[in-house]
């Protein structure tokens, strides 16, 4: 009977996706070594979400390891595309020299995912100019790379593939953006910038008492933005097989308001979620999380607790917030589930944490990344094998978990007043059979990295 529940079940969710499939590396990354022809290009895409692919062995050539896309209107007739890039030969991250010296970079326009129309196409020429060298503490170093594309005459929205090519090897890496051509939101004209580099953020968080300042491309409109400060503690992702209708949404209460004036730097020295608007009328603003100065690492005790939900009981959750040592009943409760284990308990501990720290890196949006959907998948799963993507959905695929030899969470994007990248996962109950042989795994001490 188990069998047969599980193969149903592998036949269910083996059909939630569709399209062609693509090799997952990192933030809308495919790598290929051949060409892609344009109906692979607009039918297969990797994922915009940050998903950082499996560790690679060492190479004796510079790759691309991750890309990571976003655009600005810069006048009328333009916009400019912010691609950031980590090039690495081995653990070396390649500098401009490197980068600009063995690669190339071409772009195409299309209108949509599946359409074989090109509304712009050209060779971006990669030199000193126009690369930077991005020092980050978090990812690495970070190769940006800007250039201006021509807006298509009488389009709206449209999609770019962007294709590095390493020279030698003819070896290629794509990434896919969506562009909006007609300015109809705050983000596609402002955006947070680091007034150390002048380049723009490419995630939604920033730490407490960092230096920001809201501007556009060319920093030559400076005007007076509403700014809204919301003290809101949201609740974390609910289980994949929890089907039931979602609760209706909870009202922010404001805890704060103030101006702020573009082109000038400011910090904001409180936590919380700030949401920036031009006009109090408009639908959508840029919501910015500002978390404590360790984020996107966790390290209070009492915030340790929270993330292990997903892999703990209501009775073990419970009596952890209730321990009157948090440090003591966290030690306790891996000690527990790893029978004692002192080193089977720290390597359970740094490997779980390790995938925690890199969903708020990745998947932080109006909250912090571990208490979103794709977070939760993520910490839980690790990163998929193969995303699909659509202009408004995400399919997450992975070759094989528990006894199901293909499972895929499909993520549907969800319109959202702070925030661009907002993704809910479509639930079954099927998952079951997968779910609970992977969180035992981590509750044995089965998964260690």
């Amino acid at each position: 009977m188990r069998i047969a529940i599980i193969l149903l079940c592998a036949a269910l969710l083996g059909a939630c996706a569709s399209g062609k499939r693509s090799k997952l590396a990192e933030n809308n990354t495919r790598q290929t070594d051949r060409p892609a022809d344009r109906s692979d290009r607009a039918a297969s895409r990797t994922s915009p979400s940050s998903t950082p692919p499996p560790a690679q062995p060492a190479q004796s050539t510079w790759r691309v390891a991750s890309t990571k896309a976003r655009f600005l209107g810069k006048d009328s007739t333009s916009i400019r595309v912010y691609l950031n890039v980590t090039v690495r030969k081995g653990s070396e991250h390649a500098s401009v020299d490197d980068f600009t010296s063995r690669f190339m970079l071409n772009y195409v326009i299309y209108p949509d995912y599946n359409s074989r129309e090109r509304l712009g196409y050209g060779n971006i020429p990669l030199t000193a100019e126009s690369v930077i060298r991005e020092p980050s503490a978090e990812s690495g170093d970070v190769l940006t790379i800007f250039f201006d594309v021509k807006k298509p005459a009488n389009a709206i929205n449209g999609v770019m593939l962007a294709e590095i090519t390493e020279i030698s090897s003819g070896r290629k890496v794509l990434n896919d953006m969506p562009i909006r051509f007609k300015a109809t939101k705050l983000s596609d004209r402002f955006a947070f910038f680091d007034p150390k580099t002048n380049l723009p953020q490419q995630q939604h968080f920033v730490n407490t008492g960092d230096t920001i300042v809201v501007r556009d491309v060319l920093g030559s409109v400076s005007k007076s933005l509403h700014l809204y400060r919301y003290e809101h503690d949201f609740d974390p992702a609910q289980s994949p097989m929890n089907t039931t209708p979602r609760p209706a949404a909870k009202v922010l209460g404001l805890d704060s308001a103030m101006t702020v004036m573009t082109n000038q730097p400011f910090s904001l020295p409180k936590e919380g979620l700030y949401y920036f608007l031009e006009d109090t009328a408009d639908a959508y603003g840029m919501g910015l999380v500002v978390a404590d100065n360790r984020f996107p690492k966790i390290t209070r005790p009492e915030k340790l607790i929270k993330p292990i939900l997903y892999v703990s009981t209501n009775t073990e959750i419970t009596t952890l917030n209730n321990a009157p040592d948090f440090k003591k009943a966290l030690d306790r409760y891996w000690l527990t589930l790893m029978a004692g284990d002192q080193n089977l308990a720290k390597s359970a501990i740094k490997a779980y944490y390790g995938r925690v720290e890199d969903a708020n890196r990745l998947f932080t949006t109006y909250k912090e990344g571990w208490k979103t959907d794709k977070g939760m998948i993520y910490i839980v799963l690790g990163p998929p094998d193969r995303v699909q993507r659509s202009r408004d959905r995400e399919v997450w695929v992975y070759n094989q978990r528990a006894n199901v030899s293909e499972i895929n969470f499909t993520f549907n994007r969800k319109p959202n007043q702070f925030v661009e990248d907002h993704y809910e996962l479509v639930r079954y109950v099927e998952y079951q059979p997968v779910w609970y042989p992977v969180v035992e795994a981590w509750r044995t001490g089965a998964i260690r990295e």
